[in-house]
């Protein structure tokens, strides 16, 4: 299964007072694996940075000012996400600003099925703080690069939030590998590497097996080797 792991950051608060996304942090997962795939654009809001806001990512109205509008970036976003579920951290918050934005331009907005990781870790950890750097240090994620908050950073942070969850990395016994899906290579397990075991099968068991192969009428690989010697 697909899903986009999403997150903004913006100039305020509240879109309804006009203010504007000013960063865009998505990552691609299948399976409840990360992918390379990720998507990131700084957007220029077109607008002033209030101090609150610039305090909070770090992004000033003169680094802002040389980059797309969102208008300039929303069909390779849509294009991105797709019909994709999305999970984001207080869903309320990015999906409000992505539709007000989405409106803006005459699109429709976001129908996306998608899930809220505030809401999942609230009701597991009653009582207990819910915020992205809380949830880390609950499940022992590096966040030390976390200085300002980042779309695409806090997008991967919460990917592994949202793994632990879902269960915790040990859903698939870590057996994902490195696969290749879609021209994306999947992140490799994080544990080590153990060679298989090898087996020499005793005498007894190659007895055992011999007697099943017995009782097997008419086995394909006999046919196969009868067609293989007349040919």
């Amino acid at each position: 299964m697909r899903e986009i792991v999403l997150d903004t950051e913006t100039t305020g608060l509240d879109p309804a007072s006009g203010h504007r996304i000013v960063e865009i942090g998505a990552v691609e997962m299948i399976n409840l694996v990360p992918t390379t795939n990720r998507f990131q654009k700084y957007v220029n809001p077109e607008r002033d940075m209030p101090d609150e806001a610039r305090a909070v990512h770090g992004l000033s109205s003169e680094f802002l000012s040389s980059h797309p509008t969102f208008a300039e970036v929303a069909s390779e976003l849509l294009e991105f996400i797709g019909d994709a579920p999305l999970v984001i951290h207080n869903a309320a918050f990015d999906l409000g600003f992505l539709n007000a934005e989405l409106a803006r331009l005459g699109f429709p907005k976001l129908e996306n099925k998608f899930v809220d990781t505030v809401s999942i870790a609230r009701r597991r950890y009653p009582g207990a703080p819910a915020s992205l750097d809380a949830l880390c240090k609950r499940f022992e994620i590096d966040n030390s690069a976390r200085n300002f908050h980042g779309a695409l950073l806090d997008a991967q942070l919460l990917a592994e939030v949202y793994i632990e969850l879902s269960g915790g990395k040990q859903a698939d016994l870590g057996l994902a590998g490195s696969v290749s899906l879609e021209g994306q290579e999947m992140a490799p397990p994080t544990g080590p590497l153990r060679p298989a075991r090898p087996h020499a099968a005793t005498a007894a068991e190659l007895a055992a097996h011999a007697a099943f192969l017995e009782k097997i009428k008419d086995p394909l690989w006999q046919k196969l080797a009868s067609e293989e010697a007349a040919a």
